[in-house]
């Protein structure tokens, strides 16, 4: 490319650049999001952004159904009792096999489970309804800025030196609303969406499978119980 056309390129992209439109738009949608949010949501919707880019429910899902079938030999072994003796890349399942180790039958490993698969379905929402707020008002607040740019271009009407740093922050407003609403914000709130209903499936899975084993065992004692009681009477 020739160093001229170089040059033009670099410049067009400088002039699409302004720091001001672009507080307005982006910082105007955050805050939106966050006076409709509280201090937990927000917080959770900023930790979100980690997982964002290194979350990998595959792998996650992969590492969790190797810890369950970890739990499942132990347990063919030595009993449920000491699922928390198995070995597990996955917090997830290690946090589950303490907790059947604890629970006094599967009924309530599978209250635990429920209550566990809602909490985090609701954290999860949580997070991605801030991002998804902010997306929305990403639109307004760029037309806000085209107002606002529009009212200083005719107010500067005699100067035309005036009217084209005015015209540039409606436009570039505008045009960062629909950038920040669609690529930013809202492609950070649909994938956090995604990511969580991908989460939620293998973690529902792996605590099935974990209560499965405990009604197993369980209905294994009462079949024995019963059996012993027959030949004893």
């Amino acid at each position: 490319m020739p160093a001229s056309k170089g040059t033009d390129v670099f410049e067009a992209a400088a002039r699409m650049f302004d720091p001001a439109a672009l507080a307005l738009v982006g910082g105007g949608s955050f805050l939106l999001a966050a006076f409709r949010s509280t201090g937990g949501d927000i917080a959770r919707a900023i930790r979100a952004l980690r997982p964002l880019f290194l979350a990998s429910p595959s792998r996650d899902e992969i590492n969790a159904l190797r810890a369950v079938r970890r739990i499942e030999r132990v347990a063919s072994v030595k009993g449920i009792a000491c699922a928390d003796r198995a070995e597990s890349e996955s917090a997830f399942v290690r946090r589950a096999a303490l907790k059947i180790c604890d629970a006094p039958s599967a009924g309530a490993f599978a209250a635990w489970a429920e209550d566990e698969l809602e909490g985090r379905r609701t954290r999860h929402a949580a997070a991605a309804a801030f991002w998804r707020s902010a997306a929305d008002s990403a639109p307004s607040m760029g037309m806000i800025g085209t107002v606002i740019g529009l009212v200083a271009m005719f107010a500067a009407m005699d100067d035309p030196a005036r009217m084209g740093p005015a015209m540039a922050l409606a436009m570039l407003t505008t045009l960062y609303g629909l950038l920040f609403g669609t690529l930013v914000f809202g492609a950070v709130a649909a994938r956090l969406e995604r990511l969580s209903e991908a989460e939620l499936r293998w973690q529902r899975a792996a605590l099935a499978r974990i209560e499965a084993l405990a009604r197993s065992e369980a209905g294994g004692a009462e079949l024995w119980l019963k059996h012993s009681a027959r030949t004893s009477g």
